[in-house]
């Protein structure tokens, strides 16, 4: 039988037996009522970590990004994000459905100036502009790469955005592997922010969950906008009981799955045979492309590659994504470059 590495995403790690045993011993109540000790403990476990007042638990990264964005705007406003942002690509036109704004993209490769917030931001004594209110970075950046977001960047945005009156939100679903990449920790990275989200079910490996944490005063208004998008559980405590064994056994193993994703990619690049930047491998997602000069596109490599046991995302026409994670090993990943580069060669 053919080995299965599943690089499609960190999403699709599965319990570990110790995680599952958590699970299972979880105390639990009704979380709508705030009644699961499990998830109580999360929100302020994670509200410490992210030096926030509160936190609330959410089943998903689109729901608690959709959220945030619901929270921070009103209907008809302008939201300021990088090119490539998971809320404008990634969320089924989420941002205009349930809040009703529309997303600026600037920037590149994940990243954008303080300066190109200044300049996309409307003028608000013009009736025919919508009104610029939010400001949002994605850290790590999914689609450069996983890259991270530098400090001094997101310090000097932050700044601006007070300036001109603007809320700042931090979409932080992989901020566990921008820690982990920078040495910083998760509470400095989110401290410019008024809204920062984090999520559990990838890097972390936990079956489901994100959280948002912010003022209690953001959070409250944030688990209104929960409930009325479906997201009000019930026994939470089992989802809970995964997180926080997840912060507490997988969280410093991190940088593991960041250098299975620096050995892929620079067997990637050895080959010749594509594009990659090995620059914006800073984390664990590897990002290439294939030339115009190669017959294959993306979606036929990625259905090739997996007749031959290695699942990656065709991410565009000629754009391939794979992500490391706890249920790969340095070898598959040696692996699935060794099958990746058969396939292009032929």
């Amino acid at each position: 039988m053919t080995e299965r590495i599943d690089l499609r995403s960190d999403t699709v790690t599965l319990p570990t037996d110790a995680m599952r045993a958590a699970m299972a011993a979880a105390v639990v109540g009704d979380d709508q009522y705030g009644e699961d000790p499990s998830t109580n403990r999360l929100q302020a476990r994670c509200a410490e970590l992210l030096g926030k007042e509160a936190a609330v638990w959410l089943p998903t990264g689109t729901m608690a990004n959709q959220v945030a964005l619901r929270t921070l705007t009103r209907p008809g406003d302008e939201v300021v994000a990088c090119r490539e942002s998971h809320a404008a690509w990634h969320e089924l036109g989420g941002a205009a459905a349930n809040a009703g704004v529309q997303i600026f993209e600037i920037g590149q490769g994940g990243r954008f100036s303080a300066e190109e917030l200044r300049a996309a931001v409307k003028p608000r004594n013009f009736a025919i502009f919508p009104t610029t209110t939010l400001v949002e970075v994605e850290n790590t950046h999914n689609r450069a790469g996983g890259v991270v977001v530098p400090q001094a960047d997101v310090l000097q945005i932050c700044a601006v955005a007070r300036e001109l009156g603007l809320a700042t939100f931090l979409d932080g679903a992989r901020l566990w592997n921008a820690s982990a990449a920078t040495g910083l920790a998760v509470a400095e990275l989110a401290a410019p922010f008024d809204l920062a989200a984090v999520a559990f079910s990838k890097g972390l490996g936990a079956p489901g969950g994100s959280l948002l944490a912010g003022s209690k005063a953001l959070i409250s208004a944030a688990t209104r906008h929960r409930q009325r998008l479906g997201g009000a559980m019930r026994q939470n405590g089992i989802f809970a009981a995964a997180a926080l064994h997840a912060l507490d056994f997988h969280l410093a193993r991190l940088p593991e799955d960041h250098a299975n994703a620096r050995v892929l990619a620079e067997a990637l690049a050895a080959g010749g045979l594509l594009r990659l930047d090995l620059a914006t491998v800073q984390t664990n997602i590897v990002v290439f492309h294939l030339p115009g000069s190669l017959a294959i596109d993306a979606q036929t490599l990625s259905a090739r590659a997996r007749e031959r046991g290695v699942l990656v995302n065709a991410f565009g026409p000629r754009t391939v994504r794979a992500v490391t994670h706890l249920n790969v090993t340095r070898a598959q990943c040696q692996r699935a470059a060794a099958v990746l580069l058969e396939l292009l060669a032929a």
